[in-house]
């Protein structure tokens, strides 16, 4: 053997040991590659079904959202239609209840001024009453002080 099959046998080792050096990260970076492979497929797997649940809640919320709007034009235009009413009741019989219920007011409040002037009237008569008395009793006994 020469020395250059010598240096081409030692060239050889060598790079038999760099590509088995080379070999050991590139085998663990493909157990990592199956490993993100499997991951993949089982958030697949799980995600699908998922996606599949939200579209129909989805789907059910939408239909409810179409009934509430309904609901929510119906209410609208009952409130239009009341609003229409209370306009219609103010402008016909509004004006004259008002007209009536201060005429009765005025009436109730008269006629409770009349009962406090009687009343007012009755207690002074009285007063005056008991006054006389008190003087006529004074006078016929002047012994007695006058109340």
């Amino acid at each position: 053997m020469s020395v250059g099959d010598i240096a081409g046998l030692i060239a050889a080792i060598a790079f038999v040991l760099l590509v088995g050096l080379l070999a050991i990260p590139l085998l663990k970076v493909g157990k990592v590659l199956d490993e993100a492979r499997r991951l993949v497929r089982n958030v697949t797997d799980e995600t699908v079904p998922l996606i599949n649940g939200v579209t129909e809640t989805v789907g059910h919320t939408n239909d409810q959202l179409e009934r509430v709007d309904a609901i929510t034009s119906n209410v609208q235009q009952m409130t239009t239609n009341i609003s229409a009413l209370t306009s219609l009741f103010a402008a016909t019989l509004g004006s004259p209840v008002v007209k009536v219920a201060a005429f009765t007011y005025g009436v109730r409040r008269a006629m409770s001024e009349r009962r406090h002037g009687e009343v007012e009237k009755r207690v002074k008569d009285q007063l005056k009453a008991e006054r006389k008395r008190g003087r006529r009793a004074a006078a016929a006994d002047p012994s007695e002080p006058a109340a």
